[in-house]
């Protein structure tokens, strides 16, 4: 049996749908917990599936509604209220709701958040009754044609008068009777008998030349260019030039450094203190004169 569980926000109603596959026994077994006190409870719902007496519909209708949400498709006033203008439609009351899908099980996209926009909701009725001549216009040529280049044609005006907007874009007729209606058109394919599909069996494959263009292909670049760089450096006229000159800089630096440790000449007088430096005394320039411009800048030594 297939379950289905949906509810849009913890303050609406819960829905818990589905079809079952087979008649018989089938339990479901529900888990609700308490977010504020953590409660748990459990209860085993029990459906007993009788087979169907009737006849199964030979003639399956599904339609796209696009301005409801699944929630609002599966109260029985709801499908009720889809249901009857179809019966007048199909001309016919032994039409029934066979399953509500939400377009979002079938590969539809989520909405954007604004108001007014829905989910979209299958919702597929059967009958042992053909379809009628509206149903069959939207599977011509002339239909899909107009859906393909984007255009939404309006088809079934008894249809109009609920509040249930169908997609006839996307309206899937299914008939299990056997009979071939005229109003349909299919094409058929031509089958050739001499047709002789691929085998699925993959042979041994060779990985030895994907790792030679993966792994050796960059290390022989980086090798070329490595002797490239060096021929550059050091056997052009240019690149020996700039190493004997970066060479001749480094020695004289080296011989300036070793002339500076090994020199023994007195400091220059500019860069001594003011003090006599026979007796260590510090003599200040102003006890000379008030006038600034009259005081060495460099004491006599005495």
């Amino acid at each position: 049996m297939v379950t289905l569980y949906t509810q849009r926000s913890p303050w609406h109603s819960a829905f818990l749908y589905g079809t079952p596959t087979k008649p018989g026994k089938h339990v479901i077994e529900l888990t609700v917990y308490n977010r504020d006190t953590f409660e748990i409870f459990r209860e085993k719902i029990i459906f007993n599936i009788l087979s169907a007496t009737d006849a199964p519909p030979s003639y399956e209708a599904e339609f796209l509604i696009s301005n409801v949400d699944v929630e609002e498709m599966l109260p029985p006033e709801a499908r009720h209220n889809f249901q009857v203008p179809l019966q007048d439609l199909w001309n016919t009351q032994q039409l029934s709701v066979m399953n509500v899908t939400s377009a979002l099980d079938k590969g539809g996209r989520v909405p954007l958040p604004l108001p007014g926009l829905k989910e979209g909701v299958f919702v597929k009725v059967g009958s042992v009754v053909p379809f009628p001549e509206c149903l069959y216009e939207t599977q011509k040529p002339q239909i899909q044609q107009q859906c393909k280049e984007g255009k939404r044609p309006v088809l079934c005006p008894q249809l109009l008068a609920n509040d249930f907007s169908i997609d006839w874009c996307n309206v899937t007729l299914v008939d299990e009777s056997g009979s071939s209606p005229s109003p349909r058109s299919f094409q058929q394919l031509e089958w050739d008998a001499t047709f002789n599909p691929p085998s699925n069996e993959l042979g041994e494959i060779d990985y030895i030349p994907d790792y030679l263009l993966t792994m050796l292909l960059p290390i022989l670049i980086a090798v070329l260019l490595c002797i490239l760089l060096s021929y550059i450096m050091c056997c052009r006229r240019e690149g020996v030039l700039q190493l004997v000159h970066q060479q001749s800089i480094f020695s004289n630096t080296e011989e300036l450094r070793h002339m500076a440790s090994n020199r023994d000449v007195p400091r220059p007088l500019s860069t001594l203190p003011m003090f006599n430096a026979r007796t260590g005394q510090r003599t200040s320039p102003m006890e000379f004169s008030d006038d600034s411009a009259h005081v060495p800048l460099i004491l006599a030594q005495q």
